[in-house]
């Protein structure tokens, strides 16, 4: 299974991890229904967000297998 980085897409995030919408929305992300999901990649997110990234990351990954 794909490893979600910070490069990876909001939308495709989505994809991989069933669990990351109720994690980014945990961390004040509602990034589910917000347009910017199909171009903006999880790096870009934190920054407007104020996130940790490495954190979020973390928590993203956790349960993906490899």
């Amino acid at each position: 299974m794909a490893k979600i980085t910070k490069d990876t897409l909001i939308v495709d995030c989505l994809k991989i991890n069933p669990n990351s919408a109720e994690i980014l929305q945990a961390v004040g992300m509602h990034c589910i229904g917000c347009a910017m999901a199909h171009g903006e990649t999880i790096e870009e997110a934190v920054y407007v967000h104020g996130n940790d990234l490495d954190k979020l990351l973390a928590k993203l990954n956790e349960g993906i297998a490899d």
